[in-house]
């Protein structure tokens, strides 16, 4: 595909545990410490830092003249590690600027989104609490969901940026908090003014594109999903015990089809996966090379590939 000047990417990033070395007393996050299981120090953490600086700056760029204008990130831990990742070599020259809040996630772990602040402008930011109970009754400390509106370029925006519950007790067990994440963002999503409005639902959803969270979301007809087609026996945006899952995906509301002036339009979906991002033998060549297997510190990226979408802008 042809660069063109007005393309543009909008990604979505799993970090894999993308910790500080310090330790907080009231976060389940010891084991990324010097003194924890892994032995997460310095070091390793500058390496991931480095390494994640380069795949964001890298995004879209084989089809777009710009680094991604908004990266939704998942397990990142507080604002530190945000703003030591925009100060890395490879971000450090990008007018970015980003949105987290710190969620009930009892490891810590949280939701975030990079902007451009050239391409886009934060309206609003909040966060949306996903009010979900364990089979036993007490209350899933689980990510908070992200929700900003904003401007891209000159047309307003409305995205949410999720990590929905676990799949750890198992998938059938475990869906109907996902469906519940589904339904929370079409409850605000009714409270949004306007016709037609343009949104963006992105995340690691912890479930795939056939699954009834996303059907939740499909079967309003509100949106396209142009990750579904990405997902095969062969590929997806990250791989457990040999076998592929797309639980990252990006989900456009219908108005990204228009191409009035003003408004911008969706012209393709894929899985970023350069070779730099996989393992390059063995076993496991191909997966996503990861920081960590099990305790083994590998020293990669993350047990995710980003996915993005890109967009046109029609200016005239």
């Amino acid at each position: 595909m042809q660069k063109q000047e007005n393309r543009y990417t909008i990604a979505f990033y799993n970090l894999e545990n993308f910790f500080d070395t310090i330790d907080d007393p009231y976060l389940l996050d010891d084991d990324f410490t010097p003194n924890g299981f892994k032995r997460w120090n310095k070091s390793k953490f500058w390496n991931k830092t480095n390494k994640i600086s380069r795949t964001i700056s890298s995004i879209g760029l084989e089809e777009s003249h710009h680094p991604p204008v908004l990266v939704g990130l998942a397990e990142v831990e507080n604002k530190r590690v945000i703003k030591t990742l925009l100060k890395a070599k490879q971000l450090r020259h990008i007018d970015y600027d980003f949105v987290h809040f710190d969620s009930p996630d009892e490891r810590g772990i949280d939701t975030a989104l990079i902007y451009h602040k050239k391409h886009f402008g934060v309206i609003s930011a909040e966060t949306i609490p996903l009010m979900v109970q364990n089979t036993n009754g007490e209350r899933d400390l689980t990510r908070d969901i992200l929700y900003l509106h904003g401007k891209l370029h000159q047309e307003e925006v409305h995205i949410f940026v999720n990590h929905w519950p676990s799949r750890r007790e198992g998938a059938d067990i475990t869906s109907y908090k996902r469906v519940k994440a589904a339904k929370t963002i079409l409850e605000k999503i009714e409270q949004i003014a306007g016709v037609d409005p343009n949104i963006i639902v992105m995340g690691d959803f912890n479930d795939g594109p056939n699954s009834q969270s996303i059907k939740a979301l499909m079967g309003t007809g509100r949106f396209i999903n142009p990750m579904k087609k990405l997902l095969s026996p062969v590929t997806g945006s990250a791989n457990y015990k040999r076998t592929w899952s797309l639980f990252d995906q990006i989900l456009l509301s219908h108005s990204f089809l228009n191409y009035e002036v003003g408004t911008h339009s969706f012209v393709k979906a894929n899985i970023f996966a350069p070779r730099f991002l996989k393992e390059w033998k063995g076993r496991y060549k191909g997966n996503p090379f990861r920081t960590y297997a099990g305790n083994k510190y590998l020293g990669g990226y993350s047990d995710h590939f980003p996915v993005y979408v890109l967009l046109d802008e029609h200016k005239t």
